[in-house]
């Protein structure tokens, strides 16, 4: 990936690999960026990256590394709520009941700052995206799509199925660490 960084692929967990590696703080690492299958890392030289013993950098032991556990009120009043609940042949409350029992975890960040990919969505509830995005998705609409749910931080558009709302702010710039959720984190929905 250039002279500055190195691309860590076919990963089974690359949030939990990012979260153990940045644990080790090593000089000269910028940022380590997890993705669906893969993790960026990105040092402040060349030397840095050739400094890596890139053997050891797979080899990353998880033992007793994790991210925040983070509960998130939600009102399951989402548009597609009924429309999720017909595509599974389940009933409204059975959809609610199986997404806010299971324990989330941010699998990666992207599309838009603060737009975390929460990964372990019980496969019953996996639907493709819509066929047709909506122009504007408000912020704080909780959604699932594929294997993935979500929150969105920020009105935006999107294809995801929205199953209620939260009024947990996601995203602020103001702060030294802007974004709530991170790669590693565990996140659960309350229904309010």
């Amino acid at each position: 990936m250039g002279r500055r960084a190195v691309l860590i692929d076919d990963l089974d967990d690359p949030a939990g690999w990012s979260v153990a590696f940045r644990s080790r703080r090593l000089p000269g690492v910028v940022d380590v960026v997890p993705a669906a299958r893969t993790v960026l890392i990105s040092c402040d030289s060349s030397a840095t990256l050739a400094a890596l013993d890139l053997d050891d950098v797979v080899d990353v032991v998880l033992q007793g590394t994790s991210g925040v556990a983070i509960e998130i009120p939600v009102v399951y009043d989402g548009v597609d709520l009924d429309h999720v609940a017909r595509q599974t042949n389940l009933s409204v409350a059975e959809v609610i009941e199986i997404h806010s029992r299971t324990t989330f975890e941010v699998a990666f960040c992207g599309f838009t700052p603060g737009f975390a990919y929460l990964r372990e969505l019980p496969g019953i509830l996996h639907l493709p995206r819509r066929e047709t995005p909506r122009t504007r998705v408000p912020a704080g609409s909780v959604a699932i799509a594929a294997e993935y749910s979500a929150v969105y931080p920020r009105s935006s558009p999107g294809g995801w199925h929205l199953l209620g709302t939260t009024d947990v702010i996601l995203f602020d710039a103001s702060l030294s660490d802007p974004a709530l959720l991170k790669p590693g984190d565990s996140v659960r929905f309350v229904p309010q």
